[in-house]
Order: structure tokens, then sequence, then C-alpha cells
């Protein structure tokens, strides 16, 4: 439960939300809900779901965002206009595109942008935020992330040769996935050593350094995901 966050009266207009998309979602919408903001049949509540997050994504929302309301209720809360963003992969450019929106509140417009790791975001645009984080659920990932940690160089280099691998669909969408699948591990990997790393006491801060940096760089487009992944087999200490 995080919507003891949400004050009815005093509304931020931007909520970051680090978690995973379904539980943060189904608070949003119990809370909307509750300050009688209908979440259907509603033209004034975008949900917006992607992937992927592009530059085309962001100016469509910032061109979104300035029309007035559809809503003619004498409520003040009914008049707003609501807009949930969660996306996977919020690309470099389309948070430069938007952190002009962000930064000078539109009146009468709340934003809740659900992300898996809040760290993927530029720190300006996420400081324009108040920002929720949820329990991290980690799954399969901190079950790999654990063996990683124990493996052999050689060892971790196949497998992130095998982490990788995508064998059908378009090649953009492959690139995608597989840019995915390396930014869920990674998050992993550094949650489950942050843990070992504390509980002896010893904690390496270049390692994690190094972690957003490779983070930074998976979000690039045209950067090489097999090379920054290795870059991690590489750096990561052995435990």
């Amino acid at each position: 439960m995080f919507s003891n966050h949400f004050d009815s009266n005093n509304l931020h207009h931007a909520y970051l939300i680090e978690g995973e998309r379904m539980k943060a979602l189904s608070e949003i919408m119990r809370f909307l809900e509750s300050i009688d903001i209908k979440t259907s049949g509603n033209a004034d509540f975008s949900l917006i779901s992607l992937d992927s997050f592009s530059v085309e994504n962001a100016r469509n929302l910032k061109s979104l965002s300035v029309e007035k309301s559809f809503s003619s209720s004498l409520s003040a809360q009914a008049n707003k206009r609501i807009f949930i963003i969660s996306t996977n992969n919020f690309l470099l450019e389309a948070q430069n595109t938007l952190l002009k929106m962000f930064e000078e509140p539109i009146e009468d417009v709340i934003f809740f942008l659900i992300v898996p790791d809040k760290n993927a975001l530029l720190k300006t645009l996420a400081s324009r935020f108040y920002v929720i984080s949820l329990e991290r659920a980690l799954g399969e990932e901190a079950e790999m992330a654990d063996k990683f940690l124990n493996m052999s160089l050689q060892k971790r280099v196949d497998f992130i040769k095998d982490l990788l691998i995508e064998n059908e669909g378009e090649e953009e969408e492959l690139e995608k996935s597989v840019r995915l699948k390396a930014l869920k591990f990674l998050n992993a990997l550094e949650h489950i050593l942050h843990k070992k790393l504390v509980s002896r006491t010893v904690l390496d801060i270049g390692v994690f350094e190094h972690f957003f940096k490779v983070r930074k760089f998976l979000r690039m487009p045209g950067s090489s995901t097999k090379s920054l992944m290795e870059s991690v087999a590489f750096l990561t200490p052995n435990l």
C-alpha cells in the first residue's frame, strides 16, 4: 500500500513510482476512484503503457497535456486531467524532451510515471517528481544474479552471451527485448551484491558507479548491450 503518499487536498503535479507495474497501477486506480476521478469513460484520463518511451511519445504527451479539460463538473478533483505513463525503458532523448514540462506544473494536470528502476532516469528529471519506491520483485533474476557472483570469469561471459539471445521478432524489437533483459538482470545483480557486501561491512562504491554508467548506456540506442554487460562480468567482485 502506498496510497498514504497521496494527499487528496494537496496533490503533487507529478509522481514517480518505482516498482512492479500492476501493483502500482492498481493502487493509483483505487486512489483516483476514491476521490471521484473516473478511470473509465473519462476523456480526461489517459493510461499510456509502452515498453519503450520514445521522443515521439514525449512530444505527443506534451501536446496532450496542454489541452483543456473535457469535464464540466463542479468538483475540483473531477476537473483534473490525469496521465498515467508506464514504461520499462524511458529513452534519454525522451527524458530531455519532458524536463521543462515536469519542471513547470500545468494547472489541473497530474502525472503518474511508473518505472521498474528510478535510477535509470536522469537525476534532473527524477528531482521534479514526488518519488515512491515499492519493494522490488526480482524473481528469477535474483536467483541468476546470486549464481553469477560465484561464477568464474569465463562462465560469466558465457552466461551473458546466453542471457542476451533472442531468436524471433523484428530487429528493432529484438534489440529492445535484449536491452530490457539486460536491465532487469543488472538491477537484480546490483540488489543482491549490495545486500551481500553490506552484510560483510564491505562496500565497493566503484562497482555500483559502474552499474549506474552501464544502465545509462543501455538506454542509449546504438550502444553495444553485449560489450556493456561483459564489462559487468569483468568488474563485479566474485563472492
